[in-house]
């Protein structure tokens, strides 16, 4: 096989892969419903969880990281540069956004690109656990914690990674498509009506219909 065969493969592959809604498969054949159709509607594992249990819902979560992370690790693998292992990651996400499977509809990308970067810039995922994790715990919204990530992504990668320019093209791909698939968060954020997510600490955890989350 030819070294652009060999790109173009893995490039189908890796849109291919993103595209595989684990989250609704794994919520029909653990409980039996179309996810879509319950809870936010969301396919991401933090719709299977509030539906399914948490033991789906962080099923769903290790898959779909696991969509964003294989692309650019085969892509090392194949020896190919850096551009490539970039570019296959961000098809990934934009595989899980826009699936094939579904109409070219999908889920936010918040976990398949937490994979990705995994794989292209582990050095902003260490940096960025930090404010995920204190807004999520303190505020209860994976909403915002998300959205706040994709908002310091193209910030940062400048600064982690000086002179790259195909990294610093996929922070503002991956932020744009992040904040227009939050759009609808950050609307209810700005006027107070954004559900949280309710912690097992909680005295009252109630599911609300029309939640709506990050993952």
């Amino acid at each position: 096989m030819t070294h652009s065969a060999t790109i173009c493969l893995l490039l189908a592959a890796s849109y291919l892969l993103g595209s595989l809604p684990f989250g609704l498969w794994i919520a029909k054949k653990w409980a039996g419903v179309d996810i879509r159709t319950v809870g936010s509607g969301n396919i991401g594992s933090t719709n299977v969880g509030r539906i399914c249990g948490p033991k789906a819902g962080a099923f769903v979560f290790t898959l779909d990281v696991l969509k964003g992370l294989l692309p650019p690790l085969a892509a090392v693998a194949l020896h190919l540069d850096s551009r490539w292992q970039i570019l296959v990651g961000l098809l990934a996400i934009i595989g899980h956004n826009y699936s094939m499977f579904l109409g070219f509809k999908g889920g936010k990308g918040i976990a398949t690109s937490l994979g990705a970067l995994i794989g292209i810039a582990p050095k902003y995922v260490l940096i960025a656990t930090v404010p995920f994790m204190l807004t999520f715990l303190t505020l209860g919204f994976v909403s915002l914690s998300s959205v706040i990530c994709a908002v310091l992504l193209p910030i940062a990668m400048p600064l982690l990674y000086p002179g790259d320019r195909y990294r610093l093209a996929f922070s503002i791909v991956a932020c744009v498509m992040a904040l227009y698939k939050h759009r609808a968060n950050i609307h209810r954020l700005m006027g107070g009506r954004e559900p949280k997510v309710h912690f097992p600490w909680d005295k009252k955890p109630v599911v609300q219909p029309n939640e709506t989350e990050g993952l």
